[in-house]
């Protein structure tokens, strides 16, 4: 039987859909599976693509015809071809113009912009969902989307990425001590620092809790363009909150906090929300997206945007004991009924093999 050949494509490589596909390089490799992925140079390293046992071909997150031609002779000899994201799917679209070789997209997230740029990014969607042989949405709205988009074919997608795993040995209490909060609470968001993440309200939350004795510290992990802004925002108003930059780490520091907050503007299957629950943190989140089928009843859902109700409800979880149990509890019997990497793994082949026979 000949040696099916894959090739995964990245685009900008948030964290999410990079270990996604981290986890499903391996998962297809054990399997028999060709697998290269192509994405940004920095990626390679980050996430070991080449000690998952895939082959590596660095495609820079740009459209012009050198970016489209690298990504064009990698997919050459491609069975099927799975792109990650919209830029993703665009750019793999434009490589594989004129070829026989069937496109899988996965939606992970969605894009956030208004006017002209929102048309322009709904008419990017349009382009990938139609090229597609299949889009898998993440969530039940972005399934609904794709649909909209004009998909073929859409269907709820098979993601898991592996379980955070801390350093042996890593003490919660040394965690605390590293970011400063020994005698208080801890509460930590994870996530880039742009708009969307909703990192304004969590200061202006930040701004009640200054309230509480002990008074909470707010960590967030991250970098990204509004880090200027958050800072002198933090300064000026003399928040409880420290920027601690991007950390690879997450699996000491996350259960060393007594909250987790997840205040986005939209998410699908929010790392930060599945590393939560699996260790039982209990979260806070905004009832967005797909949150809300993510987590079930295993977490505080607020309104997004509303400093009040993300205030009033980390002000009562922490005063609530028992309540914090009953989450942590309710986290890991949810975690348990997200798809396992190996059932990721057999679906998404089932699929390729389908698109293959049928092309």
């Amino acid at each position: 039987m000949t040696q099916l050949r894959t090739v995964q494509v990245l685009g900008g490589g948030s964290a999410g859909s990079s270990a996604h596909v981290r986890s499903l390089a391996a998962g297809l490799v054990a399997r028999g599976v060709r697998v290269t992925v192509c994405a940004p140079a920095d990626l390679k390293h980050l996430y070991d693509f080449p000690g998952a046992g895939a082959h590596f071909a660095a495609v820079p997150r740009r459209s012009d015809p050198a970016a489209i031609g690298a990504l064009r002779a990698a997919c050459a000899k491609a069975d099927v071809v799975h792109a990650h994201g919209l830029h993703a799917a665009v750019r793999a679209t434009l490589a594989l113009s004129g070829q026989r070789v069937p496109l899988v997209v996965t939606w992970h997230t969605r894009s956030h912009a208004e006017g002209a740029r929102g048309q322009a990014l709904r008419l990017l969607e349009r382009r990938a969902a139609r090229a597609a042989a299949v889009v898998f949405g993440t969530c039940s709205e972005l399934v609904d989307r794709a649909r909209r988009r004009g998909a073929r074919d859409a269907r709820l997608a098979p993601v898991a990425v592996p379980a955070p795993r801390g350093r042996p040995g890593r003490a919660e209490d040394k965690s605390r001590a590293e970011l400063g909060a020994v005698d208080r609470p801890l509460l930590m968001a994870v996530g880039s620092l742009v708009p969307h993440r909703g990192y304004g309200t969590l200061l202006d939350a930040a701004r009640l809790w200054r309230g509480l004795d002990p008074m909470p510290l707010v960590v967030i992990a991250g970098e990204g363009r509004e880090r200027g802004a958050l800072q002198r925002r933090i300064e000026t108003e003399g928040l409880p909150v420290r920027l601690v930059g991007r950390r690879d780490d997450i699996g000491d520091l996350l259960p060393a906090a007594d909250v987790a907050l997840l205040p986005s503007r939209w998410e699908a299957r929010s790392l930060l929300a599945q590393e939560a629950l699996r260790l039982g943190v209990p979260l806070v989140a905004t009832a967005v997206g797909g949150i809300p089928e993510l987590v079930g009843d295993a977490a505080e859902l607020v309104p997004y945007g509303d400093a009040a109700a993300l205030a009033d409800a980390v002000a009562r979880l922490l005063a609530d004991e028992g309540r914090r149990g009953e989450l942590a509890a309710a986290g890991r019997v949810q975690a348990g009924t997200w798809p396992t990497e190996d059932e990721t793994i057999a679906q998404v082949l089932s699929v390729y093999d389908e698109v293959v026979a049928g092309r």
